[in-house]
């Protein structure tokens, strides 16, 4: 145990993990949050791999394990809806293995939340104003008006990090832009034209169009297209969205109904990585989307939040704080380099550039349904997650 003292900018998945894990160890954690309430967004994130391990080693998997949605038979469709070809969901089961969960981004920060909320303070509605350290700690001014000093102040905010602002610089240094956006948000009402315990993809050249029926309250979208309009972002996902596939059939259509009566409900962003030379300096410590942000291109950002914030606990147990710090981000970053890199690999798969790309991957996707391939294809995963 250790009467050290933490302050935990962020209150999503990198941030509440964090602040379990860092109380698991005995530190006193802090956490605040710039929304004035909890948010969650209705995609779908994997838990695979490391990130499985680490939500094991967390506590997590007793409260994941009944909101898993497993495996789904995905649809390839053409523009109108139609069917092209289906993958059964036993062949992504089988390729992923057993080990692995699917549950909504929403879900996992709800029992991370539940997890913590009781152990440590959460001030929703407050931002950092202010750093300043020395050798023995670092001095947090908040948006409330209140200061403290802490051991470690630990970045967990995302994209447009706050923090990393503050104590490393403007974001236009780190962040690099893919020229893509993204859009996903739940449904409210089950998707038509979609099968029950299916997904529809349209896939055409420069997006995609993914619609989700796992059942009411389980449903979702999922859009993704190319655009170097620095004026599309502005749009916002409503408009943006309709114009960018307001063309297409089957579930696309009243996916847009829904999202245009809510938008608020809808994540939308540029895709954008972030590269830094060194995720801390001094006491303060990027961790999650805020340190690297592998988009969701790479499938892979929440397992990498859980991931992250169990080692740095791990860390931290064994060394002080610079030593620590030091040692978690070189364990990490090569994870986190191959992640990225994938991501931008990936890229092409979810908005190939011309239509002979189009087709390479429904080749390659059906590939996947050969029985001579299945084993390939399932060593190549089990490859990509160690």
């Amino acid at each position: 145990m250790t009467d050290s003292r933490a302050v935990v900018v962020g209150a999503g998945i990198a941030g509440l993990a964090t602040a379990l894990r860092l109380h698991r160890s005995g530190w006193q954690v802090l956490v605040v949050e710039r929304a004035p309430a909890r948010r969650s967004s209705g995609y779908l994130v994997n838990l695979v791999g490391h990130g499985y391990d680490a939500a094991e080693r967390l506590g997590l998997l007793p409260a994941l394990v009944p909101r898993d949605l497993g495996m789904f038979t995905s649809i390839l469709v053409k523009a109108d809806g139609r069917r092209k070809f289906t993958v059964p969901a036993e062949l992504a089961q089988a390729a992923v293995g057993s080990r692995a969960l699917t549950v909504f981004r929403g879900d996992l920060e709800s029992v991370l939340y539940e997890a913590v909320h009781e152990l440590v303070e959460i001030r929703f509605g407050t931002t950092v104003r202010t750093v300043t350290q020395d050798a023995d700690g670092v001095e947090v001014g908040l948006s409330d008006g209140t200061s403290g000093r802490a051991d470690l102040l630990v970045g967990a905010d995302g994209l447009h990090s706050g923090v990393r602002e503050v104590v490393f610089g403007p974001e236009s240094e780190f962040r690099v832009d893919m020229h893509h956006l993204v859009g996903a948000f739940p449904l409210d009402r089950v998707p038509r034209d979609v099968p029950e315990g299916a997904g529809t993809t349209f896939i055409g050249p420069g997006r995609t169009a993914a619609v989700m029926n796992l059942g009411p309250g389980r449903s979702c979208a999922f859009f993704t297209y190319r655009s170097t309009d620095p004026a599309e972002l502005a749009k916002g996902p409503a408009q943006a969205l309709s114009g960018a596939f307001g063309d297409l059939g089957g579930g696309v259509p009243d996916a847009l109904r829904q999202v245009a009566a809510d938008p608020s409900a809808a994540y939308f962003d540029s895709v954008s990585q972030v590269a830094m030379d060194t995720w801390s300096r001094g006491r303060v410590v990027l961790l999650g989307d805020a340190a690297w942000c592998v988009t969701l291109f790479a499938g892979y950002g929440a397992a990498l939040a859980l991931t992250g914030a169990d080692q740095l606990g791990a860390a931290l147990e064994e060394h002080d704080v610079t030593t620590a710090l030091a040692g978690w981000e070189a364990q990490l970053r090569p994870e986190v380099a191959k992640r990225q890199a994938l991501a931008r690999k990936g890229m092409i798969q979810f908005a190939p550039p011309t239509k002979a790309h189009v087709f390479a991957n429904d080749l390659m996707i059906r590939a996947i349904r050969l029985p001579g391939l299945r084993g390939l294809i399932r060593r190549s995963v089990e490859r990509a997650n160690r």
